[in-house]
């Protein structure tokens, strides 16, 4: 039997009922990090607390992680229930950094689940059963440490993994890490992990948390300890194409860390062209690659 065919799971493959007597006194997370998701992340977080909090109780806490949003993110997020911090209020004296890798790593200080599920804040077409799903291999599989999430995506390629997974990580997991070439969806922000494992990665601040936490995952426990869940179908709102580009600056960045392609420097400098009107723009972007330690160390 292969990895895939062991360890390739459906949400439907578990009850409420059976996750609830597997959870036992094992304390669940939500983390949901959000930069300007006032249209969404109040529904995100409802309909979970309603139906994993109130109806059944398998999630403990939901915690939103505000990275310096501009709209009303943080007063939506906590209108709807959550417990809402802003990411650079956390632990001020470890400084801060944008992006979302720098969220889910200060949630570990704000957080109290020994299992953490990771959900994004832009979701629209999604279900409640992606949490129980993230959860079913951590619960009923103790050699389990790591869960991703894949699904069905509106659009022509519903099962691709989106653009930048199929343009940079696919192709970087093909020729250094050929181990995790068997994950549908390497970049998936639906993922769930052991709060022991986490707290010990390092994590890079941006975009590159999910890909870095694959590797560094293969490398000190095993393939054998990385799940992937299929979840059914998601929607979500889609990046600028140049939005993509900083995106896939990061993530480059943090495999080229792992495999000794690159020093520890924290900003690269991104240059791209833009068409503007009859010419081209330049634009320059300091492009923030940075890392924290494993939060085990720090706290």
């Amino acid at each position: 039997m292969t990895w895939f065919e062991r360890n390739t799971h459906h949400a439907a493959d578990w009850s409420i009922a059976e996750l609830l007597e597997a959870k036992a006194e094992q304390r669940v997370s939500l983390v949901v990090p959000a930069r300007n998701e006032a249209t969404t992340v109040g529904e995100v977080v409802a309909r979970v607390r309603s139906a994993l909090m109130e109806t059944a109780a398998l999630v403990d806490e939901i915690v939103v992680i505000d990275s310096d949003s501009t709209d009303a993110t943080a007063r939506v997020a906590a209108s709807a229930g959550a417990m809402v911090y802003a990411a650079g209020a956390i632990r001020p004296e470890l400084g801060a950094h944008p992006g979302k890798g720098e969220a889910m790593w200060k949630s570990l200080f704000v957080s109290s689940g020994d299992l953490i599920v990771f959900m994004d804040a832009d979701l629209v077409e999604w279900d409640t059963h992606f949490v129980p799903g993230l959860l079913g291999p951590l619960l009923t599989r103790p050699e389990v440490e790591l869960v991703k999430g894949f699904y069905q995506r509106p659009g022509a390629h519903g099962l691709d993994g989106g653009r930048v997974t199929e343009l940079v990580a696919r192709p970087l997991i093909a020729l250094l890490c050929p181990e995790l070439a068997e994950l549908v969806q390497p970049l998936a922000g639906e993922w769930a992990v052991r709060r022991s494992l986490f707290e010990s990665l390092s994590v890079p601040t941006g975009y590159a948390v999910e890909l870095a936490a694959l590797v560094d995952t293969l490398r000190t426990r095993g393939l054998e300890s990385i799940a992937q869940v299929d979840l059914g179908r998601r929607g979500h709102r889609h990046q600028d194409l140049f939005d993509l580009g900083l995106m896939a600056t990061q993530i480059v960045a943090a495999m080229g860390r792992r495999f000794g392609a690159r020093d520890g420097g924290e900003v690269v400098g991104l240059q791209q062209f833009i068409p503007d009107g009859d010419g081209i723009s330049r634009r320059r972007h300091a492009v923030v690659v940075a890392e924290r330690p494993p939060a085990r160390e720090v706290a």
